[in-house]
């Protein structure tokens, strides 16, 4: 679909325009809209002074250091149940051990439980959950073995909507509770109601960029957080504890690709001011692998978090499902099997078709390496992926899609199968959260940055090539910035997803550079149901 035939079907739309939009008609600002488009492609120019310090935080940085003692509670974290009434609380008690002989603590000798209420002095209702330990181990010579402190995971349920609860965590027997903290529910399920700003990042880490970034998010009040991916970057260290910004650049004679653990605590540490008082929704990224000894994969993710797969009919952490007022978030896994008809893909196909928009409107979908971004890093990655999902995606008219990866922010026009498209998806890149690899800066469509093909696929998603849907050209890379890139920058930042109604959403993008009020990015992503009615409608090989 061309520019013209676009923008032919959104004029008449465009008269609308004052009596429908929430949007602000000052003479100062106006907040453009995905109705006055498809934009013409921006780029914006690097500034090089601006590039943060991407310095992961060392052991010694009080804002990872522990600060309990004994088996008081420690890195406390909420995050969300398929649905408002319930919500998941998790904590770590006691230390971790790192060495060539450990010894796994006891996860049975400490209870969990989570005494809350509506009334901070009043914590009348307990909840019991369950615990665990795990570890990371590496048979060899010269290499550190790991084991975690005990790790719990309550479920709370039966809650209000938008409703304030306190809570504390702990075993109240061993007289080893945490302070009191509190939380907000989500509204009820229903086109009218949602939350008020959920927070979205990628690619975190832990340097001081990290900081900077998750400083500014704090400062923004976000009622729900989305982590798009690739938390600790604990896979960038020996488990020596030292480290290197390209890990098989300088280690690529160690006997396993080691990791060191402890910075999965530092992480939890310095994230819980946060993630104690706002829900964390996060999806597993390719640092997430952490390949151990027995091909062992994701231990520290599967294990640190807690996700609603079970509520939402997954057999995987590593693909889920959840309500947040009137929007549905479909969490997918790029680096467990994706193909169809496999147990993914299947299990996508039902949650689809359970989706109901008369009771959430908005479909937003996030995994981690992107479909659509025009950078060399990862440069079509995952075109296997995107080759065995997208059109059903596209069939249930998702609205929004979130990546990380490319640690650089791209916003895209409607977009599907590489081509504009008023019924697709709006993509967002925001692996742009702050951590030690640095940004991304080159594009793929400029002259002599295009990847050859085949070194494109990555083996963790299976490594096969499946870009043959080259370019009008016929050649792999566009030789300009691409008509579906909106605008795409080289900064750190988050971004906040604000939905107004039933149709119109604000997305803000916001730069470290900047003051924590100053916008990077922002418009108005708007719903057209009367124009895209194959929402819903199943595709004809499903």
């Amino acid at each position: 679909m061309t520019f013209h035939d676009y923008s032919s079907i959104t004029l008449l739309r465009l008269l609308l325009f004052c009596s429908l939009s929430p949007a602000s008609f000052s003479a100062d600002y106006y907040i453009p809209s995905t109705l006055d488009g498809p934009f013409v492609p921006v780029t914006v120019p690097l500034d090089t002074s601006l590039r943060g310090k991407a310095i992961d935080l060392p052991d010694t940085d009080p804002r990872v250091r522990r600060h309990v003692t004994g088996i008081e509670p420690e890195q406390i974290s909420l995050s969300l149940s398929s649905d408002y009434d319930s919500i998941w609380v998790s904590w770590i008690t006691g230390e971790f051990q790192i060495g060539k002989n450990v010894k796994p603590l006891d996860p049975t000798s400490i209870d969990s439980i989570v005494q809350f209420g509506t009334l901070r002095h009043s914590l009348s209702h307990e909840a019991k959950g369950h615990s665990l330990v795990y570890s990371q181990l590496y048979p060899f010579d010269g290499l550190l073995n790991y084991t975690s402190g005990i790790i719990h995971h309550v479920r709370i349920t039966g809650l209000k909507p938008s409703t304030v609860y306190y809570y504390r965590c702990g075993d109240p027997s061993r007289h080893a509770m945490s302070k009191i903290h509190h939380f907000r529910t989500m509204p009820v399920s229903s086109p009218s109601s949602y939350p008020g700003r959920i927070a979205v990042v990628g690619d975190l880490g832990l340097t001081y960029n990290t900081t900077d970034t998750v400083n500014h998010l704090i400062q923004n009040s976000p009622d729900l957080v989305l982590l798009i991916g690739d938390v600790s970057y604990a896979n960038l260290y020996l488990t020596n504890g030292t480290s290197s910004d390209c890990y098989s650049c300088n280690f690529s004679d160690t006997p396993i690709h080691e990791t060191y653990q402890p910075r999965w605590d530092y992480w939890g540490r310095f994230m819980e001011t946060l993630t104690s008082k706002v829900p964390l929704m996060v999806i597993e990224g390719n640092h997430e692998i952490e390949l151990q000894a027995e091909n062992k994969t994701f231990e520290a993710y599967s294990s640190r978090f807690a996700f609603p797969f079970k509520e939402s009919g997954s057999s995987s952490k590593l693909y889920y499902s959840f309500n947040a007022g009137g929007i549905h978030f479909v969490m997918l896994g790029a680096y467990i099997a994706f193909e169809k008809p496999g147990e993914q893909y299947e299990w996508l196909k039902k949650d689809l078709a359970k989706f109901d928009r008369s009771v959430t409107p908005w479909l937003v979908v996030s995994w981690h390496p992107p479909w659509y971004s025009t950078y060399t890093a990862h440069y079509r990655e995952a075109e296997c992926m995107k080759e065995a999902m997208e059109e059903l995606l596209y069939s249930y008219g998702t609205d929004i899609v979130f990546n990380g990866h490319v640690h650089a922010y791209e916003r895209t026009n409607r977009v599907y199968n590489y081509e504009l498209d008023p019924c697709g998806p709006v993509y967002i890149v925001v692996g742009d959260g702050g951590n030690r690899e640095k940004m991304a800066i080159e594009h793929a469509d400029e002259p002599g940055k295009c990847p050859d093909p085949l070194t494109t696929p990555d083996p963790a998603m299976g490594g096969e090539f499946c870009g043959w849907n080259f370019t009008r050209t016929g050649e792999f890379c566009w030789d300009q910035q691409p008509e579906y890139s909106a605008l795409r920058e080289s900064s750190f930042g988050h971004g906040i997803l604000e939905v107004k109604n039933e149709t119109w959403a604000l997305w803000t993008w916001y730069r470290n550079q900047d003051s924590s009020s100053k916008v990077g990015d922002q418009i108005y992503i708007v719903r057209e149901p009367d124009l895209c009615p194959r929402h819903n409608r199943l595709v004809n090989d499903c």
